[in-house]
């Protein structure tokens, strides 16, 4: 069964190094336990451009995202994150994603992204591939928001 509430935020481009990163995208998506609706904000950065576009607002029925929010929480509890945090981009994406709902929180990347180094914990071939369709669900929700 999806959480009643949660929140999401997916970042494309999580690697830095001196600098922090500068990211390409930030999707957030909330939902609070009395709302039926999911809320969405999506920014984009264009090629060439400093900067991330004005975040767009759209919402998407809590009906409709259910499924996809039960199985990212599945896939997400069932793979690592990097330690230290925030060491290295150890799913080879660029992309961190962070999840919290009820007492159940996980994120990879760190708050300033990846800045270097070695993460003590590697995943394996799986769990990369569940990382991917993890990012995979984000998008997919994001992209359902009207």
């Amino acid at each position: 069964m999806a959480p009643a509430e949660f929140s999401i935020r997916l970042q494309k481009g999580i690697t830095g190094g001196f600098a922090p990163p500068t990211p390409d995208a930030i999707h957030t998506l909330d939902k609070s336990q009395t709302d039926s609706l999911v809320r969405i904000t999506s920014a984009h950065r264009s090629d060439g451009t400093p900067s991330l576009g004005d975040a767009v607002p759209k919402s998407l029925d809590a009906s409709h995202a259910d499924d996809l929010v039960e199985e990212l929480h599945g896939i997400l509890s069932s793979i690592p994150t990097e330690s230290p945090p925030g060491s290295q981009d150890i799913y080879g994406l660029d992309t961190g994603i962070a999840f919290a709902c009820g007492d159940f929180m996980w994120y990879n990347g760190g708050p300033q992204g990846c800045g270097g180094g070695e993460s003590f914990v590697q995943p394996t071939s799986e769990d990369k591939a569940k990382f991917a369709r993890a990012v995979e669900i984000v998008n997919e929700l994001v992209g359902k928001g009207n």
